[in-house]
């Protein structure tokens, strides 16, 4: 009643018509009030409305109250066990602090214990998650820069290491990084006129070569049944041993490695592209072999969330289980990829598969591919795309090595869009053989071809070392005073630029006089020829006269 009351006396008072009109009739009845009394009625009408406003607003705000003493619950449905899983602070501090005080009077602080804390938005952390390796309690990080880890990724029981440990070394990288920064400062990194090297890059050089020599000596016995009970006693669940199979140096490289590839899974995972627990495919059964994934791939997700599986490897369909999968290899009539064979030199094939022509198979290459692939981004529109699937072949069939896809019609000459080799293949010699393939077809089109960016690390490091072996192989059969830059290009379908970049790694162009002058240097020579030598002849290259193969035309 007192509510209803106030509302009353407070509607009588702000109802502009009822005050227009009398203010209308004194206007007429007594002409000479003045402009100063009619403004001073109206602030006083309008503080009327904000006093009714303001009671309403704190009746309501007790009835709320009293109605809600049960506990807030977490996202989960469930009531919070703990004031940890409440949120006491906000992203927004500012904007949140200003709405959770009285509307009355916002600039004092008053009881709030009846309202329910906001939850953490910036909080990313899900503390039922917990790390799959047994015997972890989920807290530090490879990286050394989190307190808790949910994958095995970031996991420093999986790598051997504790958390303590993994927070020393990451103080170390960063002061080696720092190092290396302030070294790229100083020196110009395009800079072409100081090629030599400086006396501490080659003081640097010389300590890491001295301390390489051991690395290919070997294990002992002690240090073989060590790593063998290692294995015995913890399996698949932890990384092998991997002190004294390498030298210090190179092992130092890996574990740097495995702490940025680290940090970028965390990042992403912060981002939300990825999730502790989400649809990501660990392992592919793939013909004889079980294959390790590295990335996510976007199949569907009743596929994704199993974890595992099965690809047929030959017309590279996917399924579920072992039992289908069986099924489907007693059915299938594919014992090679579709397409055109262009190439074949005994057992190693190459096929030009038409993603226009072949949709169906070129998606599945291309999901089957990302697994393998950090960078691609490519999966569903295949129909612009050329893809050569090397094989293998024996008594059951053409089994895929791998494969680089190329743009039907290419604005910047690139002669590979996307390359890989299946990892069972890899560190054999097929990966250069799938490069020296790409730039033969660039030869038979009389083309300059290079690479499409941004290339995958491995990806990188096999074209650089296939780079230099071409170069090499020129400067050993070249015979003239005089060499251009132009000419080898045009000799090798490679792109001036990276011939100048490879030149420029290799330390063998000069700036002098005003030119650019390209170095023979014969100690280069001579180390690639005696590898040559060791490596013999054998069938890892690419033979131009088995190509039987015109470049398309129209598509």
């Amino acid at each position: 009643m007192p509510r209803r009351r106030q509302r009353h006396m407070a509607g009588s008072g702000s109802d502009g018509t009822e005050d227009s009109d009398s203010s209308a009739e004194r206007e007429q009845t007594n002409s000479s009030e003045s402009d100063g009394t009619r403004t001073k009625r109206q602030r006083l009408t309008r503080a009327s409305t904000r006093l009714s406003q303001s009671s309403h607003d704190t009746s309501d705000l007790k009835q709320a109250a009293d109605q809600d003493e049960s506990p807030p619950l977490t996202p989960t449905g469930n009531a919070p066990s703990s004031e940890s899983e409440l949120d006491i602070s906000s992203p927004n501090a500012s904007h949140d602090e200003s709405q959770a005080k009285d509307p009355v009077n916002r600039d004092s602080d008053k009881d709030l214990s009846h309202r329910p804390k906001r939850r953490r938005c910036h909080e990313t952390y899900n503390f039922n998650m917990k790390c799959p390796t047994p015997g972890c309690n989920s807290l530090g990080h490879l990286t050394g820069k989190h307190e808790r880890h949910f994958a095995v990724s970031g996991c420093p029981l999986y790598h051997n290491l504790s958390a303590d440990e993994c927070k020393v070394k990451a103080v170390s990288r960063e002061k080696q990084d720092d190092e290396m920064k302030g070294q790229d400062e100083s020196n110009s990194r395009h800079a072409t006129r100081h090629q030599n090297p400086t006396s501490k890059q080659s003081r640097y050089k010389e300590q890491v070569a001295e301390m390489r020599k051991g690395r290919n000596s070997g294990l002992q016995k002690e240090q073989k049944e060590k790593h063998m009970e290692h294995r015995q006693t913890h399996g698949n669940t932890r990384e092998p041993l991997l002190e004294n199979i390498t030298s210090d140096y190179d092992l130092e490289l890996f574990r740097k490695a495995q702490a940025r590839a680290s940090e970028d899974l965390e990042k992403l995972r912060i981002q939300g592209q990825i999730t502790e627990g989400s649809n990501m495919i660990k392992t592919i059964l793939f013909g004889r072999y079980e294959l390790d994934t590295w990335y996510h791939s976007p199949y569907p997700e009743e596929y994704a969330r199993l974890g595992r599986l099965y690809v047929c490897e030959f017309c590279l369909k996917y399924m579920k289980s072992q039992t289908i999968l069986r099924r489907h290899m007693a059915k299938c009539v594919w014992k090679h990829p579709p397409g055109d064979e262009v190439y074949r030199k005994g057992a190693i094939s190459v096929f030009e598969v038409d993603g226009k022509k072949n949709k169906i198979y070129c998606q599945n290459l291309c999901l089957l591919a990302k697994l393998f692939l950090d960078h691609k981004t490519l999966y569903y529109d295949v129909e612009p795309f050329l893809f050569y699937v090397m094989t293998e072949a024996d008594n059951t069939g053409c089994h895929l090595v791998g494969y680089f896809s190329k743009e039907k019609n290419s604005f910047l000459n690139y002669n590979v869009s996307c390359i890989l080799t299946m990892p069972q293949y890899m560190r054999q010699g097929f990966g250069k053989m799938l490069i020296d393939f790409s730039y033969l077809l660039s030869k038979v089109e009389e083309k300059v071809g290079s690479p499409e960016r941004p290339l995958s690390d491995l990806g990188l490091i096999s074209y650089r070392s296939y780079w230099k072996e071409v170069l090499l192989r020129y400067m050993h059969n070249f015979q003239g005073k005089e060499i251009s830059i132009k000419e080898i290009s045009q000799e090798t379908a490679v792109n001036p630029v990276d011939i100048v970049s490879t030149l420029q790694s290799l330390q063998m162009l000069k700036y002098w006089k005003g030119k650019h002058l390209v170095l023979k240097r014969q100690d280069l020579i001579d180390e690639w020829k005696a590898k040559e030598v060791k490596r013999g002849n054998g069938n890892k290259t690419i033979d131009p006269s088995s190509l039987k193969w015109t470049p398309p035309k129209g598509t």
